[in-house]
C-alpha cells in the first residue's frame, strides 16, 4: 500500500471490520444497493468514461460503474485488502474486465493528475483524517469539468438501524455512537459542512439532497440482530459488557427490529437516510 495519512483507519479496515464486510458482502450490499443507480445517474457515468471510485470497498460501486462506461475503464481505491480481494474475485466471476483496484489512501493517494471524467462514492467519504485535503485531491484526479458525487449517511436518527441500536442504550454502553463527527460514518451529517469542505477542495456547483432508501437487513429480525451485532460497531459494543448483558442486547434487538418484519418471510428492511452530494471541477 502506497502512503496512508489515516492509519487508524487502514487498520480498523485491514482487521475485524473489513473481514466482517469482506465475510458478508452480498448482504452489506441488500442493506445499500438502492443508492446505486442515484448515485451512478448523478455522476453522468457515459460510454467512455474513467471513473474513480473512492472507498470502493468490494468493488459493487466499481463493477456497475464500469458496466456503465464500456469502452472506458473503472478504478476502485480502498484502504482495506481482505475487501479489495474480494472485488477482484467478484470482477472476474462476472466478467469485468474494464476494471482494476489499488490499495490506497484517497486522501494522498497520487492519481493521475486529470485522468477521470467521474469521482463516485457510496460512503466512503466520511472516513478521512482531513476532508479538505481529500476533495483537493480528488479534484487534482478530475479533469476539467469532471463530475463529483457520493452519498454519505444523514442525521442518525433519520437511519432506522440506527433508531433500532438506540433501544439498547440501558444494556450497552452507547456513549456518542450515532452523533456527528468524524471521522467516521457520521462525519458529514451537516449539509453546510459538505458544501464548506468540498468547495474548499475546489470544487463548484455543490449540491446536496436527501436520498432515503429501504435497505434488506436480514431474513427475519433474529438473523438481522444478529448481522448488526456482529458488525465492527456492534462487536465493539458487545466487547465492552459481561455476558449476560450481551444476550439481553441480542434479544432487546430482536424485539425492537420485529416491529419491522414484512410479509416476504419476515425480511426486515429499514429505512436508510442519505446525502447525495455533486459537484464539479471548474474548467
Amino acid at each position: 500500500m502506497t502512503h496512508v495519512a489515516d492509519t487508524a483507519q487502514a487498520e480498523a479496515w485491514n482487521g475485524y471490520e473489513g473481514e466482517q464486510w469482506a465475510r458478508s458482502q452480498d448482504r452489506w450490499d441488500a442493506v445499500n444497493d438502492g443508492f446505486n443507480q442515484p448515485l451512478l445517474d448523478a455522476a453522468a457515468v457515459a460510454e467512455t468514461d474513467s471513473v474513480l471510485d473512492v472507498g470502493c470497498g468490494a468493488g459493487r460501486t466499481t463493477r456497475l460503474a464500469a458496466r456503465r462506461s464500456g469502452r472506458g475503464r473503472a478504478l476502485g481505491v480502498d484502504l482495506s485488502g481482505p475487501m479489495l480481494a474480494k472485488a477482484r474475485e467478484s470482477a472476474v466471476r462476472e466478467g469485468v474486465e474494464n476494471v482494476s483496484f489499488v490499495q490506497g489512501d484517497a486522501q494522498v493517494h497520487a492519481f493521475d493528475a486529470a485522468g477521470f471524467d467521474a469521482v463516485i462514492s457510496r460512503y466512503g467519504m466520511t472516513f478521512f483524517a482531513d476532508p479538505a485535503a481529500a476533495f483537493a485531491n480528488l479534484h487534482r484526479a478530475l479533469r476539467p469539468g469532471g463530475r463529483l458525487a457520493f452519498i454519505c449517511a444523514a442525521e442518525a436518527g433519520a437511519n432506522q438501524w440506527l433508531e433500532a441500536m438506540a433501544s439498547l442504550e440501558a444494556v450497552l454502553p452507547l456513549g456518542g455512537f450515532g452523533e456527528a463527527g468524524g471521522p467516521g460514518m457520521f462525519s458529514l451529517t451537516d449539509p453546510g459542512l459538505i458544501r464548506t469542505l468540498v468547495t474548499a477542495g475546489g470544487f463548484t456547483g455543490v449540491d446536496v439532497r436527501r436520498v432515503e432508501v429501504p435497505g434488506k437487513w436480514g431474513a427475519d429480525a433474529q438473523d438481522a440482530a444478529a448481522f448488526l451485532l456482529d458488525s465492527g460497531p456492534g462487536r465493539h459494543l458487545l466487547s465492552q459488557v459481561t455476558p449476560q448483558r450481551q444476550d439481553q442486547a441480542r434479544r432487546m434487538l430482536t424485539d425492537a427490529l420485529g416491529g419491522y418484519e414484512t410479509g416476504d418471510g419476515g425480511a426486515v428492511w429499514l429505512r436508510s437516510s442519505s446525502w447525495l452530494v455533486t459537484a464539479v471541477r471548474g474548467r
